[in-house]
């Protein structure tokens, strides 16, 4: 499929091939859901922790007698059921992350550009080059996704680039072969390096995924 080719000032300069086993695939919702919820998951720290019984600091005596006083029957005071006591069933540190397929994950980076394609949210840049400063880049972004949640999508890692990149706040910077289906998602524009457009189909194209295990 061709879409429009964009200059940096935001002009539409001609147009662009895309691979239609990348950018015009159906859009597959279950999978790209597993695979935000899989980042999501594999990002979790896991070491959220509480004490059981066994572990509050206590004397494992009984508060009072069994019988004669009119009260409960009661055990130590580091039962559950006391303030201060121990944590019925309470968290531990735990890895929470999980593998994910590989042909599932490519299938969700696929789906969502697709997404963004039929959308109208992906937008195709011609290459250029930075200096490294963030205002520069932050006029860029302007033209096409002012104020808004931006993903940058490059075809290697510009040093200049990435400089002037991480001082913008709702700009996130992706390499082709490293895309993010959580951040990629939930960008509100997605702008394409002319460059990166290429690099994308020879990574994600149908003739890959045959190959792939």
């Amino acid at each position: 499929m061709q879409t429009k080719l964009y200059s940096v000032e935001g002009k539409e300069t001609g147009t662009v091939e895309l691979d239609d086993s990348v950018f015009c695939l159906p859009v597959n919702d279950d999978v790209i859901y597993y695979a935000v919820t899989n980042e999501l998951a594999n990002r979790r720290i896991g070491t959220a922790c509480t004490k059981g019984r066994g572990e509050v600091h206590g004397s494992n005596a009984k508060p009072y007698k069994q019988k004669g006083t009119g009260r409960a029957r009661r055990g130590d005071k580091k039962s559950p059921i006391t303030v201060g006591g121990g944590t019925i069933f309470g968290p531990k540190p735990r890895d929470f992350s999980y593998a994910m397929p590989k042909k599932a994950k490519r299938l969700a980076m696929k789906s969502i550009l697709s997404k963004k394609v039929v959308e109208d949210r992906l937008f195709v840049l011609s290459d250029f080059t930075s200096d490294g400063k963030t205002k520069n880049l932050v006029k860029i972004l302007d033209n096409f996704a002012k104020n808004e949640r931006a993903v940058l999508i490059i075809h290697n890692d510009d040093k200049m680039i990435k400089r002037a990149a991480r001082n913008i706040p709702n700009l996130s910077l992706l390499n082709f072969d490293r895309l993010e289906a959580h951040t990629l998602f939930y960008g509100k524009k997605v702008l394409v390096l002319e460059s990166a457009t290429k690099k994308l189909s020879e990574f994600f194209g149908s003739a890959v995924d045959k190959g792939a295990n």
